[in-house]
């Protein structure tokens, strides 16, 4: 059974909130679970950029709560990969927590479990940044 992970940061890229579904919960679906989660344990939230997979009704939903939410649209000209504006930012959290061995893999059964081990990555993270240890990572020598 796959799962799909869905994580708010904020500009820095720290985690503000996580959220683990199964795979066949549409993106419309969880944007607004999480738009919901946002608006109620962030309130000074206004501005959420999102990727396309996002529809009008989690647009729609995030206006109601009073958040808005702005589509980062693809480049259709650029083949391959390129760095989306705004996009970047969750990209570079989910590769943080990536790092952890762990989450490389869908190892856990249940969502809570899941979300814990991505909360204790970031923890993680942000302990290894505020005592400037250098992370052992799978490309240093």
């Amino acid at each position: 059974m796959g799962r799909k992970r869905s994580i708010v940061v904020d500009t820095l890229g720290l985690l503000l909130l996580v959220m683990v579904t199964a795979a066949s919960v549409s993106d419309n679906e969880a944007g607004k679970q999480l738009l919901t989660r946002v608006a109620s344990d962030h309130p000074t939230i206004t501005k959420a950029w999102v990727d396309t997979g996002y529809k009008t009704q989690a647009i729609e939903h995030g206006a109601a709560l009073g958040i808005d939410v702005d589509v980062v649209p693809r480049n259709p000209q650029v083949k391959g990969f390129s760095v989306i504006a705004r996009r970047w930012v969750v990209e570079r959290s989910f590769g943080w927590i990536m790092m952890h061995r762990r989450l490389a893999r869908d190892y856990e059964t249940k969502p809570t479990h899941s979300e814990s081990m991505i909360r204790l990555a970031m923890i993680s993270n942000l302990a290894k940044r505020a005592t400037g240890e250098t992370p052992i990572t799978w490309h240093n020598p």
